[in-house]
This record gives structure tokens, sequence and C-alpha cells, in this order.
């Protein structure tokens, strides 16, 4: 991976005869829940890895500040990402734990897979993807339309783009579905 790291997870097992793996993108939303249950409804294999992206609170900070890329003399970068530390962690470990709950109730065999990503979403979901070698991509979407689809790059659409093996999105249900 370039730019993103794996912070759990065990890389599956690649020879042979093996079973089809999926990843499921998992952020806590209904939409990523809503994925879980659209896969475990309409996939046959039921191994899968759950992932969670985070950013460092220090990142977060720096990028809502406009100081993102810039120089920070009195930024102690090294003591600011401790995992253990960082309340952003502590959230996303609560967040892919939940996920990887909700995926077991719906018949999932699966493993949590965290990553600290220092780019894009959509760029370390497709990181993990090769890293894990998976056989398919599952997300959730916003479905941003009109003007906002415009002016924001989607994450689903750049992972279409950049991922190099099969996606499956489930767009936002309505309240009947």
């Amino acid at each position: 991976m370039t730019e993103s790291t794996s912070t759990h997870g065990i890389a599956p097992d690649t020879t042979p005869g093996g079973e089809d793996t999926v990843l499921i993108a998992y952020d806590g939303s209904a939409q990523s829940r809503a994925a879980i249950e659209y896969a475990a409804r309409f996939l046959s294999t039921k191994k899968a890895y759950i992932l969670t992206v985070w950013e460092p609170i220090h990142r977060q900070a720096a990028r809502a500040s406009g100081m993102s890329g810039m120089m920070q003399h009195d930024w102690n970068t090294e003591a600011n990402s401790a995992t253990h530390d960082d309340p952003a962690y502590a959230e996303a470990v609560s967040i892919c734990t939940d996920g990887v709950d909700f995926a077991r109730q719906n018949g999932f065999e699966t493993e949590p897979f965290l990553v600290e990503s220092a780019t894009a979403i959509w760029s370390a979901i497709v990181d993990a993807a090769e890293e894990l070698q998976v056989d398919l991509i599952v997300t959730g979407t916003r479905a941003l339309s009109g003007w906002k689809s415009i002016l924001q790059a989607s994450v689903s659409d750049s992972i279409i783009k950049h991922a190099g093996r099969p996606v499956l999105i489930v767009p936002p249900l309505g309240e009947g579905d």
C-alpha cells in the first residue's frame, strides 16, 4: 500500500480452490449497513472483511483549518499519531466492531480490517482490496445528484474507476426497502 497503512487484519488464503472473499466498506452509516444486508442477501460467499477507514485526529484538525500539507514547526506528528491515544482511532475501532457484529448477524464469517488513511478514502479502500486480494468490494453510497455530484467526487465512483475488480454499490434505500 502506498499512502495508507493497515493496522488490523490477516491476508486471506490465496491458494487455488480458496474461498471467494468480499471486502465490505463500513463507516457505521445506514448506507453501509444496507450494503452488508444486500451482500448477505445476494452473494453466495459468506467470507468477508469489514473495512473501516480512519484518519488521525491531527490530520483532521490540519485539514479543517486549511493547513493540510503545510509544515508545522511546533506540531509533533509522532506524538499526535499514537493510535492508542487518538480518539479517532478509538471511534474507528468501535465502528469496525459494530460492522463485524452486524455482518455476523447477517450470516458472514468476518474479520475486521482497520486502515489509517493519509489520502482519499477511496484510495484506502482500493489499497486494502489489493492487499487482501478480495474478489469483490461492497460499499454503500450517498447517491449525490445534480450540482453536488458535479462538485464533489464520489467515493464509489472513484472505487469503480480504480479498483480493478468487481464492485457492488448499494444506493440509499427508501423507507419501504
